[in-house]
């Protein structure tokens, strides 16, 4: 069995990730529905945010009972473990692999776990079940307290054995019914030696289950933390780049040594990236559209895996909900760009730069709108560069400067250009919003 941080888990394919989030999606037979245009766009994992029986919130993320499938999901007849078992079965058939979400830094207030084993939670001085919550650090007077969750008390050693033990079959039990990934929400909450045991334990069940750390809006020493833990990859916090500061590039930088990381323009705890556009004045469909295509390149191109939620192929506008969206919430889409991520996923499928976490650094056009950014391999010398013009109206040219010795000329892989012989030396000509993608030759 390959060591958690061996090369051979670091440079697979990295996952092209769908998020098919239950709730809008309705029962698990609907799910299936789904798997077919999923993978025809190029997808190779399908991401199931909980979808087990939530506490009195309602909330998908407040779990009651994860042995028990949630109403809205169930079919009146089958259990849990039948509907998922032949979910992954039918994901499997279409050559996709499905992840879940595991969620054990907390629970509903009313779960089973709470009302068995009240002693495996943290407490208040007046007995009652603590919640988690955070602290803004620019201001510590601003205090987020989730009332429906109860936190596990991973402090106390007796406790987190038994806590261990419990998550341990947890994992097993949902590897037997297919599962092959799981995003560990708020990973950074949970103890690292707490994960060290889980995903080894995991690997000795089946050596191919991959395991993603949501660590956003956490500090750099929490990621760190989470370095010897067996992680395979972490998401990163390009949906909030700017194409202009400096940031991304150094925290990318500063990440990719403890695991590889993953990307996507909105996701189920943002809003939707059409109603920020909205929100900043931008409304035209075929400008909406534009920023889309572009958006996507760019998470696609920009780390090792790429995710989107369901519904961004269509440039849907209402945020997903994690306790009341439903499936009469499916709304008429503004367009369809499905064709079109197909494209940019096997343009990325074949690159093997775009599938590791080679360094990067961001290089000068001569324009503010124009970015370009040279991503290297991890070993060797093979590069790409991205070229975006970010600017939805008018058309530019990107003069790039401070290229290596070896990145003059190129080859274009830009979906509807690939092939082309490029000298990066000239002036390349950009179309409002066009992305355009170069490899060594």
């Amino acid at each position: 069995m390959p060591k958690p941080d061996s090369p051979c888990r670091l440079t697979a394919k990295g996952p092209r990730i769908y998020n098919l989030f239950p709730l809008l999606c309705g029962s698990v037979q609907q799910w299936e529905d789904h798997l077919p245009r999923i993978a025809a766009m190029g997808f190779n994992w399908v991401y199931l945010n909980p979808f087990h029986y939530p506490g009195f919130s309602g909330s998908l993320y407040a779990v009651k009972d994860y042995y028990r499938i949630h109403d809205l999901m169930w079919d009146g007849e089958h259990s849990l473990e039948e509907l998922l078992t032949s979910f992954c079965r039918k994901a499997g058939e279409q050559g996709l692999l499905v992840m879940m979400d595991l969620v054990i830094n907390h629970t509903s207030k009313d779960s089973l776990l709470a009302e068995h084993h009240p002693d495996w939670f943290l407490h208040e001085s007046d007995g009652s079940l603590r919640s988690p919550r955070a602290i803004e650090p620019a201001d510590t007077r601003n205090v987020t307290i989730w009332g429906d969750l109860a936190e596990f008390d991973y402090h106390n050693s007796d406790h987190r054995a038994n806590l261990v033990g419990y998550f341990s079959d947890l994992i097993s039990h949902f590897l037997d019914c297919g599962i092959r990934g799981f995003r560990c929400d708020a990973a950074y909450l949970v103890p690292a030696e707490v994960w060290s045991h889980l995903i080894t334990l995991a690997r000795s069940k089946r050596t191919d289950a991959i395991f993603l750390a949501e660590t956003l809006g956490c500090h750099l020493d929490q990621v760190a933390a989470l370095r010897s833990t067996g992680f395979d990859y972490l998401f990163n916090s390009a949906t909030w780049w700017d194409f202009r500061s400096p940031w991304l590039l150094e925290q990318y930088n500063a990440f990719r040594h403890i695991a590889p990381s993953i990307a996507f323009p909105e996701s189920h705890d943002t809003e939707r990236l059409a109603s920020g556009l909205e929100r900043d004045g931008l409304g035209d469909p075929v400008l909406v559209e534009r920023a889309y295509r572009m958006r996507y390149m760019f998470v696609a191109a920009f780390s090792t895996g790429v995710m989107i939620p369901v519904g961004f192929e269509y440039g849907f506008r209402t945020r997903l909900n994690v306790a009341l969206t439903r499936p009469e919430h499916w709304e008429q889409p503004l367009f369809d760009i499905s064709d079109y991520i197909a494209a940019v996923n096997q343009m990325r499928a074949a690159i093997p730069v775009l599938n590791e976490e080679g360094a990067q650094r961001q290089l000068h056009t001569g324009d503010p709108a124009v970015v370009c950014i040279l991503r290297r391999a991890l070993a060797g010398s093979s590069w790409v560069l991205l070229v975006f013009n970010t600017n939805l109206q008018q058309r530019l040219d990107a003069c790039v400067s401070g290229l290596d010795d070896d990145v003059v000329l190129a080859r274009e892989v830009t979906p509807g250009r690939q092939g082309a012989a490029v000298s990066l030396a000239e002036a390349l000509p950009l179309v409002p919003g066009e992305a355009r993608i170069f490899v060594n030759p």
